[in-house]
């Protein structure tokens, strides 16, 4: 069972602010995750001898392998899109976000201990990919200058409105 206590204090901690990235500083290291990944579905698929009818299954399992399991919801009101990424173990430091008209990206990697970064002799074992990708593609066109990010709990927050589509009348040819 869960302590009172300890919900408590997670909750109480404030919402940190993060400031959205650039999407073009961010891009590069986006397609260097999504580069990653193909190199080693192709890995899995070179492992089971080119047997071909299997590409989703390698590239599925690529992302497991190399990233971090995110739980991820997407909402919409009348005027603005809420998402909600867990993140629990990562700091505004080791996160991205980036927003774009029709695009959210949340990227984020730990950095390797002073330990590991040192020896390459130590290995990781039973634990986490040490990064996150999520691409949220948006069926609203939002305003990205007004999107307000925090981080709470381990939960990016992230609010952006929408941009109010006119409704145009056609009246009736006479």
């Amino acid at each position: 069972m869960k302590s009172q206590r300890a919900s408590k204090i997670k909750s109480d901690l404030p919402a940190v602010r993060v400031n959205p990235s650039n999407p073009a500083d961010l891009n590069p290291k986006v397609q260097e995750v999504q580069l990653a990944i193909a190199r080693r579905a192709h890995e899995l698929f070179e492992a089971r001898g080119r047997e071909h009818g299997h590409d989703l299954e390698d590239w599925f399992r690529a992302q497991s392998e190399l990233l971090y399991p995110v739980s991820l919801s997407v909402s919409e009101s009348k005027d603005r899109i809420s998402v909600r990424a867990n993140v629990v173990g990562f700091d505004t430091t080791e996160l991205e976000v980036s927003v774009e008209p029709r695009r959210i990206v949340i990227l984020g990697k730990k950095e390797q201990s002073g330990q590991k970064a040192k020896s390459r002799s130590i290995e990781q074992t039973g634990s986490y990919p040490q990064q996150i990708l999520e691409v949220v593609d948006l069926t609203t066109e939002v305003m990205p200058e007004r999107a307000v990010v925090e981080l709470h709990a381990g939960v990016i927050r992230l609010d952006v409105p929408t941009i109010a589509v006119k409704e145009v009348r056609i009246a009736p040819a006479a």
